[in-house]
C-alpha cells in the first residue's frame, strides 16, 4: 500500500511540475495565479499522500500551513490586482 501512496505523490508532483510551465508562460496575471494555487493544492495532496506511506503523522501540520499560505497568496493577489473594466480585452486579444 506504501508503494501505491507514494508513485500517487509522484503523479501528482509530476503533474505539478506541468502546471509550473503554466506559471512561467501563462498568458496572464490570472492564470500564472491560478497555477499557483494548484502548485499549492498539489503539494498539499503530495505532501498528504507521502505522509499516509511512510507513517509519519507531522506532515499534516505541514501541509495545513501551506494550505493556509496558499489562501494568502489568493487574497493578496485578488487585494492587489489592478482593476479591469468589464469591457477590457484580455491579455490575449491584446497582442
Amino acid at each position: 500500500m506504501a508503494e501505491f501512496l507514494l508513485g500517487a505523490a509522484g503523479f501528482v508532483l509530476a503533474m505539478v511540475a506541468l502546471g509550473l510551465v503554466r506559471i512561467l508562460r501563462g498568458p496572464g496575471d490570472a492564470d500564472r495565479m491560478m497555477a499557483a494555487q494548484l502548485l499549492g493544492s498539489g503539494g498539499i495532496a503530495a505532501l498528504l499522500l507521502g505522509g499516509a506511506a511512510i507513517g509519519d503523522d507531522t506532515v499534516v501540520d505541514v501541509s495545513l500551513t501551506l494550505a493556509l499560505l496558499a489562501a494568502f497568496a489568493s487574497i493578496a493577489f485578488v487585494q492587489f490586482a489592478p482593476p479591469s473594466s468589464p469591457g477590457a480585452p484580455d491579455d490575449e486579444e491584446r497582442t
